[in-house]
């Protein structure tokens, strides 16, 4: 079957050639651009992702559910967006319905253009489409399908099928740097992608798939922009140097769009190549030490025509293989030390790259606190750490226990596995029923060290020791290759403390902050997603994830800060030993004009201190098919979008937790006004612990009883959270034109207020 569609296919794309050739490339018509209006829109990829200031950029955006954008939501200043084309491919049942038509097409094309003669092909073809009631959108999509349907390596990929044309106007004083921009639509905002602001001219590669060549004519430096589009292939960029100039290619890709959630492994991996007049391969990078982003260096020996190749490692393409090359005699910093310091105070730090005009600075008292935060260090922003522990510097020689540098606790050490092999070794006297914990920072603060912590007693016998300790709160780091480890001393006596790298490197650039102290108990907040759309008057589910440090385990209480009048956090409080809760918004009964900007604020008792953390707002990305991640976005946003139908204020009759004994049932009671869509609502858990399950809903006069069970065999005593419900509306498909097509349409009208609970025996 699929051998004789392929041929068919491969007919009608020759019968399209004669007479395509005159009319230009358009999306498919709109009557075929259907979607779900309560789906909000997807990002996924932006290209060119970004623009010089004082520029007009035409943008292309992919995505899903992109029909009728009003717009483009931009964290910062400088940018405005005008929506332009809208695109989306036809699937097999529209290109078989299109077929027959396409068949007649060539025909038709031919008589009339022999009755208009020489010089009316044009009118001929647009008569000849007339008369079949087609559009030049129709023939456009019907190709695309078929060169899709025809090559494997161009198999549509949903997420990113639908395109936007934005004319992205950048003003001329707008700050440098990125944006956080978002996609407005019917049903709210889109996730947040991001955008560069720049200084340096702009060119975009020459052609579409397969192996191009773009001509550079203008000096460097320069940024250049590309897709690795569906076939694979690579682009190359040819321009002229002059000897003895210090090149630095530095590519954005997997930086643009972090996490592919289908594609493995999870990213576009790009790598660069340079070749000289003579075409022989000079130099090549397919990443920068442990980040898959290549950067690219080389000293130029002579004048001459040289060419820059970007491509997938994998060979791979995608229309969100999406990049952006700086390349120049730029400055860019390859490392700085020490890698942090005193929270409050001035740091001098020393640098190392290339093209760097300074050896050394001083980087300003950071105002934001303990923690890790990014600072500018010259062309770059660099991950910086800081803390309120005293310091130190890490002194040579202290290979061997016997040279063990001392230590009073607590203490952060900054210090480098100065060369291949080497270890530092450190002591301390241990207290019986002391814990201690020991931290390496490195691998989170951009140094290439894959350390190794080993704890020692005076005897030699090994009390702990760790390679690799994963840290949530770093979801860009692809290999975890900190470490860290936890231990409660049997005795007292002197400590050997030692730290090397595991792959037995060195130098320089392998710096490191080492954290020796009691445990400091902690947490930090992540919210999902950082774009929450709700209809007017209803409620919404939200995620909240503890990032839980140092043995701490209790409970967070969950509140929203300076919140709009009419807005109110149920379920806001995340159990002790949980690391996520659901909960759920309800949002003003009025919609907003323009995105609102939330702040929540986590707050918990550890060790008789209250202690306060910002909710910071991410999105929950999945690489390659399995693996999450937790990426920080700039802004929680808000989108209250109109009602679509009647809707209903849900209120939790009691905000205390209900109580589900262990194979038995309670009972949540919701207050709603009556009226047909109550009748007709569906109620149904969405994502329920293992074991629960709603038992039965009973209509009251006031409004809802809902009848919650929990398994005997399943359910787990002690747990406690939030229940989400949420209301659906079934009702028969319709196909076009209002004729029913059978099955059922489930239309979701909200969530209820999330339900407190805990399963008792």
């Amino acid at each position: 079957m699929m051998s004789v569609f392929r041929g068919a296919a491969i007919g009608v794309l020759a019968a399209l050639v004669v007479c395509h050739w005159l009319c230009p490339c358009q999306p498919a018509e709109a009557q075929r651009n259907q979607q779900a209006p309560w789906l909000a829109p997807h990002f996924g990829y932006i290209y060119p992702a970004g623009g010089q200031q004082g520029t007009t950029v035409e943008v292309t955006v992919g995505g899903q559910f992109l029909r009728d954008l009003s717009g483009m939501h931009v964290v910062g200043e400088g940018l405005q967006a005008t929506v332009g084309k809208y695109s989306k491919p036809i699937n097999a049942k529209e290109y078989f319905a299109l077929e027959e038509k396409m068949k007649q097409l060539k025909g038709r094309f031919q008589a009339e253009r022999a009755k208009a003669g020489p010089g009316g092909g044009r009118a001929a073809y647009q008569k000849a489409l007339q008369e079949l009631g087609l559009t030049e959108d129709d023939v456009q999509a019907v190709r695309s399908f078929v060169a899709n349907a025809t090559n494997p390596k161009r198999q549509l990929n949903v997420q990113i099928a639908e395109t936007v044309v934005l004319q992205v106007r950048i003003a001329p004083d707008a700050p440098l740097g990125q944006r956080e921009v978002r996609l407005v639509g019917p049903a709210g905002l889109s996730n947040p992608l991001s955008f560069r602001v720049g200084k340096l001219p702009e060119f975009r590669k020459n052609g579409s798939s397969g192996t191009t060549e773009t001509e550079v004519r203008d000096t460097l430096p320069v940024v250049l922009n590309g897709q690795i589009l569906p076939g694979g292939g690579s682009d190359r960029f040819a321009f002229t140097a002059r000897r003895g100039a210090r090149l630095v290619a530095v590519a954005s890709a997997r930086d643009l769009v972090p996490y592919l959630a289908d594609a493995v492994p999870g990213w576009f991996q790009a790598t660069l190549a340079l070749y000289d007049p003579h075409g022989d391969e000079v130099a090549y990078a397919d990443d920068f030490r442990f980040q898959p982003d290549p950067v690219l260096y080389y000293e130029v020996p002579a004048d001459g025509r040289y060419v820059l190749e970007i491509k997938d490692a994998l060979y791979r393409g995608r229309q969100d293989f999406v990049y952006r090359i700086t390349l120049g005699e730029l400055p860019f910093v390859t490392g700085v030390f020490p890698l942090g310091g005193r929270a409050g105070a001035p740091t001098t730090v020393e640098l190392q790259g290339w093209n760097l005009p300074v050896q050394q600075l001083t980087l300003e008292a950071n105002e934001a606190g303990p923690g890790i935060h990014w600072r500018a260090v010259l062309s770059r922003s660099l991950p910086w750490a800081s803390d309120t522990l005293p310091e130190c510097r890490e002194e040579e020689p202290n290979d061997r226990p016997a040279e063990a540098q001392p230590l009073a606790l607590p203490v952060i050490v900054n210090g480098r596995i100065d060369r291949p092999g080497d270890w530092d070794v450190f002591r301390f006297e241990g207290r019986a029923g002391q814990s201690i914990v020991a931290e390496v920072y490195a691998r989170r603060l951009n140094s290439p060290l894959d350390s190794l912590l080993k704890l020692t007693d005076a005897a030699g016998q090994v009390l702990a020791a760790n390679d690799d300790f994963e840290d949530k709160a770093a979801p860009l780091i692809t290999h975890q290759a900190d470490s860290r480890l936890s231990v409660t001393l049997k005795d007292s006596g002197t400590c050997y403390l030692y730290l090397g790298d595991t792959q037995h490197k060195g130098g320089p650039e392998y710096a490191y902050r080492l954290r020796v102290g009691e445990p400091r108990p902690d947490f930090a907040l992540r919210v999902t997603p950082s774009s929450i759309n709700a209809r007017a008057g209803t409620a919404v589910p939200i995620t909240v994830h503890a990032l839980r440090r140092d043995g701490f385990n209790g409970a967070i209480a969950l509140e929203l800060k300076d919140a709009p009048p009419g807005m109110t956090l149920s379920g806001g409080r995340v159990p002790a030993g949980l690391d996520q809760v659901r909960l759920t918004l309800t949002v003003p009964p009025t919609p907003s004009e323009r995105p609102l900007s939330l702040s929540l604020l986590g707050r918990a008792n550890i060790q008789g201190r209250d202690v306060r953390r910002p909710g910071v707002p991410a999105e929950d990305m999945i690489q390659a098919f399995a693996y999450h991640h937790l990426v920080p976005t700039q802004r929680l946003l808000l989108m209250v979008t109109p009602r679509r139908r009647a809707n209903y204020w849900w209120k939790l009759a009691e905000e205390k937790p209900v109580k589900i004994p262990l194979g038995g049932m309670a009972r949540a009671a919701f207050s709603v006004p009556s009226g047909p869509l109550v009748d007709q609502a569906k109620l149904e858990l969405s994502e329920p612990p293992e074991g629960v399950a709603i038992r039965s809903v009973t209509p009251s006069r006031d409004g809802v009883t809902i009848v919650l069970r929990a398994d005997a065999a399943k359910a787990k005593p002690g747990l406690k959270g939030n229940l989400i419900v949420n209301a659906v509306m079934e009702r028969d498909a319709e196909a076009s034109g209002g004729k029913p097509q059978g099955g059922k349409q489930r239309i979701p009208l909200g969530s209820l207020p999330a339900i407190p609970f805990e399963i008792v025996k």
